[in-house]
């Protein structure tokens, strides 16, 4: 996310919170208990768009970000607010993480590995892009807490950005993660050890909103942490070695993922074989689409940091 640069000044324009603060927040926190008490102990109860398997950590870090995110809204002058297409790229982005990890569906995805690759492009993906159009740091900023405007302005988060974000690195990790998780011994353990799952979940979550906000940044470099070129050769980049893997998984003649018979599949009339083949097309369509997309939006905020840039200029 990018403001570290404006926190001051988003901090200059934040209000007393009012009344209605602690209610929204209040009301988020018992919405959590309420689903947690279901998940737990009463999971057949359980409606489909209630999770399936209910985590604090996941749920926090998407309801409390909305919050923020709408509250800055209201704190930000109407002149600094996102556009409005902004402002639902943003919100859709969150429900589309929430929705792939905290409700039935996420049960569907660990039992046929075609609905589980579709939740990975969700959470690696489609959510990240639409996050990263949004710009929504500052705005976030603006209606967050004190402490997160404090974190977003340390040097130690500084210097983890800078790394994370270092091209080649973001590169790297952004294809590592995919390759590592839909590595069979690595995958066969990660779909039947359920701390692990969690954590595969959180990297392919967090390393694409990371990717793609770098991608898709409107400013120039600096402050952004890569120059244009750069960033639209990686939307590219990155597209080949995802649309390999993809043809791999989806020409393979035999079972290569068997956690998914050995946990027993959701479509028992689906071959292991033909579920492999249409999880190898969600691989290999859906990531190389989103990598035109990524291409298309910077060459758009490449046109119109040059317009800004010649708007700047004394006309001779």
């Amino acid at each position: 996310m990018q403001g570290g640069g404006r926190v001051s000044a988003i901090v200059s324009q934040a209000r007393r919170a009012p009344p209605w603060d602690l209610l929204a927040q209040g009301a988020i926190l018992a919405l959590g208990a309420l689903l947690f008490t279901v998940s737990h102990w009463f999971p057949a109860d359980m409606p489909v768009f209630g999770p399936y398997d209910f985590s604090t950590s996941i749920y926090a870090s998407i309801t409390f970000p909305a919050f923020w995110y709408l509250r800055g809204l209201t704190r930000l002058a109407p002149e600094a607010r996102p556009d409005l297409w902004r402002r639902v790229s943003f919100l859709l982005g969150l429900a589309l993480l929430y929705g792939v990890t905290q409700t039935a569906y996420d049960y569907l995805a660990q039992r046929m590995f075609f609905l589980g690759r579709i939740q990975h492009v969700a959470l690696h993906h489609i959510g990240p892009v639409l996050i990263g159009l949004s710009m929504a740091g500052p705005v976030i900023l603006a209606g967050g807490p004190e402490w997160l405007r404090r974190i977003a302005a340390s040097r130690i988060a500084a210097r983890s950005m800078a790394v994370i974000q270092q091209p080649l690195i973001a590169a790297f990790l952004f294809v590592g993660l995919f390759y590592f998780w839909l590595f069979p011994p690595v995958h066969f353990v990660a779909m039947v050890n359920p701390t692990l799952y969690v954590v595969m979940t959180w990297t392919m979550a967090l390393d694409g909103v990371l990717f793609w906000a770098m991608v898709l940044d409107t400013r120039p470099a600096p402050p952004a942490s890569a120059p244009f070129g750069m960033r639209a050769a990686l939307s590219v980049a990155v597209m080949f070695p995802q649309i390999v893997l993809g043809a791999l998984i989806t020409f393979a003649n035999h079972d290569i993922y068997p956690s998914y018979a050995y946990c027993g599949r959701y479509l028992p009339n689906i071959s292991a074989v033909s579920d492999q083949t249409i999880g190898g097309v969600v691989i290999w369509i859906p990531p190389a689409m989103m990598s035109a997309v990524g291409l298309l939006v910077v060459l758009a905020n490449i046109r119109r940091a040059d317009e800004r840039r010649r708007r700047r200029q004394p006309s001779a």
